[in-house]
């Protein structure tokens, strides 16, 4: 296997860009192919680049800026031909990565995500409000450069930060997960996440199509996977069920059915925000209450031995220290 560390710098750090422009490039596209249309104006849902953008700044640094503004560029140029509201975008949508990154650093974030402040300052401050760099510049790129109507431009800009907020709330924490995962030793466990893994990919397409809007169902799936495998269960199968959630409401079908443009792109939003908040936040909590319960079972542990140690020294000793046994 090639160590790339022992390659000169500049060819590695070309090497991270292009790989971190090819990893944006793909996830734009992704998201790309699941556009809706409200009032003319398309929008995505859920916007993964974002996503990936904050987690490879989280884990690599700002090293990666470079690869995700030209990731952002690659994602523009595919839809047409750029002009000056290009510059524009591609530099709302690296700055508000880079600020998300630089906020989430300032209040100890921790990319374990196993405390209930580092949830709420990835949801707060990492997603909803460095999203709104992005979302802003980008609709006021538009606006400007007369490629958007004045009279879309609130919708444009809600449906622009709902969707970046939503890949960082979604797909950040996954990507966290899966850098930080190791394979565990084969366990009963194994067959609980197979099986419920196999329950979640048959119910929640079943209960997106229903004709009768069921998408509260959806939640005790999520609470049932957060409760056993906290953010490993929780985050995946809150992407899928908002996947299928988009993928029905661009159907017109299921529990979108017969809704206008804009209650559909409410409803999906909606659903959407609350599904990521609520795996993010609940597996937030349930694994900072594990970690103190555990560290105080190895507190007691410890204290245990010490007292057992100090038991077995006093009855080797009896007659120390002052006695006089005679």
């Amino acid at each position: 296997m090639v160590d790339i560390r022992a390659w000169p710098r500049p060819v590695v750090l070309l090497c991270e860009t292009l790989l971190v422009a090819g990893f944006y490039y793909a996830a734009g596209r992704l998201g790309l192919s699941q556009q809706l249309t409200a009032d003319g104006a398309v929008v995505t849902p859920i916007w993964p680049p974002t996503g990936l953008a904050v987690a490879c700044l989280l884990l690599f640094g700002p090293r990666c800026v470079p690869g995700i503004a030209l990731g952002a560029l690659l994602v523009i140029v595919s839809l047409g031909r750029p002009g000056l509201s290009a510059a524009g975008i591609v530099a709302g949508n690296t700055a508000a990565p880079v600020c998300s990154y630089l906020m989430l650093r300032a209040v100890g974030f921790r990319v374990s995500l196993s405390r209930l402040r580092d949830g709420l300052s990835l949801v707060f401050l990492g997603a909803l409000t460095a999203m709104t760099i992005s979302s802003s510049v980008g609709v006021g790129m538009l606006v400007l450069s007369d490629k958007l109507p004045s009279g879309d431009l609130w919708l444009v800009w809600l449906a622009w930060w709902v969707g970046d907020a939503m890949g960082v709330v979604l797909v950040t924490p996954l990507l966290l997960l899966l850098h930080r995962a190791r394979l565990p030793p084969p366990s009963a466990r194994w067959t609980e996440a197979v099986a419920l893994a196999v329950v979640v990919c048959v119910l929640v397409p079943l209960i997106m199509y229903s004709t009768v809007s069921l998408l509260f169902l959806v939640y005790p799936l999520l609470i049932l996977s957060v409760l056993r495998f906290q953010l490993a269960g929780g985050i995946p199968c809150a992407l899928f069920a908002s996947v299928m959630a988009t993928v029905v409401a661009r159907e017109e079908v299921g529990a979108f059915g017969a809704l206008s443009d804009i209650e559909t792109l409410m409803r999906l939003q909606a659903f959407n925000g609350t599904l990521g908040l609520t795996a993010l936040l609940l597996s937030a909590v349930i694994s900072e209450q594990l970690n103190t319960r555990r560290s105080v079972e190895r507190a007691c542990k410890e204290l245990v031995e010490a007292l057992q140690h100090l038991n077995a020294g006093g009855s080797q000793n009896p007659g120390a220290p002052g006695g006089d046994v005679r």
